[in-house]
């Protein structure tokens, strides 16, 4: 039987590593389908699997699906119902910045690999008159490695996305100081099929059907997706990529 590879994009939370293992057990017996589950542990990593051109199914940021669908060949089929992304700008509870307004230009802004968290943070940032090149950005390996750098004062202020950033422990978030969090609800993660990939409808049916017994619903709520995936057609495809157009604009 041939196996086929499904690629997780890296920006979720580690308390959500197992939920993605028992997803990929489940699709597998449900659609009869051999899948290799690949979780980069980071962009740069998952960029140089998508361009081995082996990979039939993504699980894809915002962002990387614009991208993989206007220029790779792939196709929006289904997304989280009721989970957007959203993202969080903080800075150290024990710093002088306690909104906004308080970040200067020339600050040290850090985050993970994640263009679409940047795009929204840069969108908020608008509100206090400040631009991309008005900062200095410290790109890190993790979310995690990003509140280290603040924490310690390496960083004036960091972006997160938000699921991630609620996901850390008591102790990191009592160092920290939430100065916003977005609520664009229209922008989520999507599940990419790659043209041509012949057991498509298998798959998607399968995805579709996850949330209607036990063992399905047990699994999206190991992955924070309780109420389970919703098709996309392609002008839904289409519409998330003219947002973050948007935002890019």
């Amino acid at each position: 039987m041939t196996t086929h590879n499904m690629l997780i994009a890296p920006d979720f939370s580690p308390e959500r590593f197992a939920g993605w293992h028992m997803f990929n057990t489940l699709i597998q017996k449900r659609a009869n389908l051999n899948m290799h589950l690949n979780i980069p542990a980071s962009h740069a990593e998952q960029e140089q699997v998508i361009d081995a051109g082996n990979t039939q199914i993504i699980y894809a940021n915002p962002f990387d699906a614009a991208t993989l669908i206007r220029e790779h060949g792939y196709r929006a089929v289904a997304r989280p119902i009721g989970k957007s992304d959203e993202m969080v700008i903080a800075a150290a509870a024990n710093s002088d910045i306690h909104r906004l307004e308080d970040i200067q230009a020339g600050a040290t802004v850090a985050m993970a690999d994640n263009r679409d968290v940047k795009l929204i943070g840069l969108r908020l940032l608008e509100a206090v008159d400040l631009e991309d090149s008005d900062l200095n950005w410290d790109v890190t390996e993790t979310y995690q490695a990003a509140a280290r750098k603040v924490i310690k004062g390496e960083a004036q202020a960091a972006f997160f996305l938000a699921e991630i950033f609620h996901s850390f422990s008591r102790l990191t978030k009592t160092q920290l100081t939430v100065l916003i969090e977005s609520d664009l609800a229209d922008i989520s993660h999507v599940l990419l099929i790659k043209d041509g990939f012949a057991d498509s409808q298998i798959f998607i049916d399968a995805i579709l059907n996850l949330h209607n017994d036990d063992e399905g619903k047990d699994a999206l709520a190991e992955l924070g997706m309780p109420q389970g995936f919703e098709a996309m057609s392609e002008e839904d495809g289409e519409f998330m990529i003219d947002l973050m157009q948007t935002l890019l604009d």
